[in-house]
């Protein structure tokens, strides 16, 4: 046998099998000899290339021996080959006899079955170019059947309301009530309540899983849940009811579709929450600003002995909420009311029963929820997924709702406003299982690569890399003057809430004022004042990722707090270019010395 001498190229080819030549026909068929006990098996290996061309003048092998050769030019395909076990010889040998060349002498059972393997002899590299284009339209065809699999609909559907209205103890009943919660689990929970004597809060502790805020009975943070219908895949928000917690419920109404506005019944409790300064009046606001466009009013604790599921006590709160909606931008089509006890589940996922409830026959809540017109995804644009939420889980993970276009497996995405570009390692869905892909209006987890934690934090934005998100320090927006405590004019400092960014930023100047019919006026106005809508430059304390509204109306509204209160509404009309401000402030500063 000759000296084992592999040779090694630093670039390989890609992997293509080899034809070999037929073998002469007028060739007899020599008998099988019985091969020797000591008989040494030839190999000849080549990695990273073709094998080396036989000489001219071969000296044949032995009858006893066997002959292999093996070619590996794939880094990808290496392990595979070089594994293959040595019992493939044996059918080899009994298929033909040993050829006279040592290096074309391997059987087509040996190859890989291929398509290349009826094409006729030719060079490597040739059939290696002829296969590339084939690659991205397998890649496209890919994603339509991943497309095609997700048949399901996802809806975000957000609680709101004023504090003690019930939103935490209605959502983990719709948890226990749709199987997502065993009854093991809520007996736990049962007891657990019963000992620490808040016995009628079990239910609320499904969503709200703090103990600081099992201990107070008030929700802290956004809570996030999980359930499927027949119909439709859901994602609860639970937003906080307590004012001071308003900027947690700006961040998860930003990540809804649809709202669920929960009104306790309960004789005192609506009438605090709807006076002003209640939390019903500016969740209603914030959550038409956020761009939720349906509303379900969900007339709660219907039970209570207060009430006794009166329909004079429902038809006042329906009578006091309906100009008031109407004012806020939600209309008949988009508000509908429903009385419901979120403690003993009457009206939830059953209708009521009629000896409970004679005067009213519609749908329970789950079924008005299934009921609801699709919304319309831009599952073909451009990525975007605000991020809401970062932790390091064996490597950096972000959360945040898709609000366009979809995201897969070892896709490549950029981190803006920083232009980080990353991979995607894995995507996790609402039920906490890995997925492929997911698409627009999921709720996800994203692992990326190569990405520090302290590198990512909220209000950065996951776009694609060919078509990222436009980052900007200031920007023209129309202005709607909620609640000012005194006239805004240029220099008024306030705090934006924009999909999950918080920043700090200043009004620096008043173009145009906007009548009823939003007609601009030729003067730019010296101020507004509450009731009052405009058209203003803003400027941002740092870089934020942000749209045209008429863009991506996601990315392109917000809200401007200050001192607690929400002080006016706006949508993003048009970005400056990046060092647009900063040439502002420069050219400013010169004209003031």
């Amino acid at each position: 046998a000759k000296e084992f001498k592999p040779t090694f190229n630093t670039r390989a080819p890609s992997f293509v099998p080899r034809t070999f030549a037929p073998k002469p026909a007028a060739a007899p068929a020599a008998p099988e000899p019985a091969a020797p006990a000591a008989a040494p098996k030839v190999m000849s290996i080549s990695i990273g290339g073709a094998p080396k061309a036989s000489p001219a003048k071969a000296e044949p092998a032995p009858a006893a021996s066997n002959t292999i050769s093996i070619s590996i030019s794939d880094s990808s395909n290496k392990s595979e080959e070089s594994a293959e076990p040595e019992a493939q010889a044996e059918p080899a040998k009994e298929a033909a006899p040993p050829s006279k060349s040592e290096e074309a002498s391997a059987p087509a059972e040996a190859a890989p079955a291929t398509p290349a393997e009826a094409a006729p002899a030719a060079p490597a590299a040739p059939a290696a170019e002829q296969s590339m284009p084939a690659i991205p339209e397998t890649r496209e065809a890919d994603d339509d059947v991943l497309l095609d699999e997700h048949f399901k609909e996802h809806l975000n559907v957000i609680f709101i309301g004023h504090v003690d209205a019930g939103k935490s103890t209605l959502g983990g009943n719709i948890l226990y009530l749709t199987d997502m919660v065993d009854k093991r689990t809520m007996e736990k929970y049962e007891r657990e309540a019963k000992e620490a004597g808040r016995e009628s809060w079990y239910l609320s502790w499904a969503l709200d899983t703090n103990q600081e805020e099992r201990a107070k009975g008030k929700t802290v943070e956004c809570g996030r849940a999980f359930f499927e219908t027949a119909k439709r895949r859901y994602t609860i928000l639970d937003a906080p009811g307590h004012k001071t917690f308003v900027p947690s419920m700006l961040g998860g109404a930003a990540q809804a579709d649809i709202g669920v506005l929960v009104i306790s019944a309960r004789k005192g409790e609506f009438e605090t929450g709807f006076e002003r300064g209640g939390q019903t009046r500016e969740h209603a606001f914030l959550a038409k600003t956020a761009g939720v466009r349906r509303l379900i009013i969900a007339i709660n604790k219907m039970d209570d002995p207060t009430v006794k599921w009166d329909k004079g006590r429902y038809d006042e709160i329906v009578g006091k909420l309906t100009p008031f909606l109407r004012q806020a931008g939600y209309y008949k089509a988009d508000a509908i009311f429903m009385p419901i006890s979120g403690f003993t589940g009457a009206g939830v996922k059953d209708r009521v029963k009629p000896e409970l409830c004679p005067w009213y026959t519609g749908p329970s809540l789950l079924e008005q929820l299934d009921e609801q017109k699709a919304i319309d995804r831009k599952i073909n644009g451009p990525l975007r997924i605000p991020i809401s939420e970062k932790f390091s889980e064996m490597g950096t993970v972000i959360s945040g709702k898709i609000d366009s276009g979809h995201i897969k497996v070892n896709q490549k995405v950029m981190i803006m406003p920083d232009k980080r570009i990353t991979d995607v390692v894995a995507v996790y869905g609402e039920n906490e299982n890995e997925e492929q892909m997911a698409v627009c209006g999921d709720n996800v987890r994203v692992k990326l690569r190569n990405v520090d934690e302290r590198d990512v934090r909220s209000g950065f934005v996951l776009t694609d890399v060919k078509n990222p998100c436009h980052v900007t320090r200031a920007f023209e927006a129309q202005l709607q003057i909620l609640d000012a405590e005194s006239i805004i004019t240029a220099g008024f400092k306030s705090v934006m809430h924009l999909h999950t960014a918080v920043e700090e930023v200043v009004i620096t100047k008043l173009v145009h004022k906007l009548n009823k019919k939003l007609q601009k006026s030729k003067l730019p106005p010296p101020f507004v004042k509450t009731g009052e809508a405009c058209i203003a430059r803003i400027e941002v304390n740092k870089t934020v990722c942000a749209e045209k509204f008429s863009d991506f109306p996601q990315l392109g509204r917000f809200t401007l707090r200050d001192k607690g209160n929400t002080i006016a509404v706006g949508k993003i009309l048009r970005i400056a270019k990046p060092g647009a401000a900063a040439a502002n402030a420069s050219a400013a500063g010169a004209s003031a010395e």
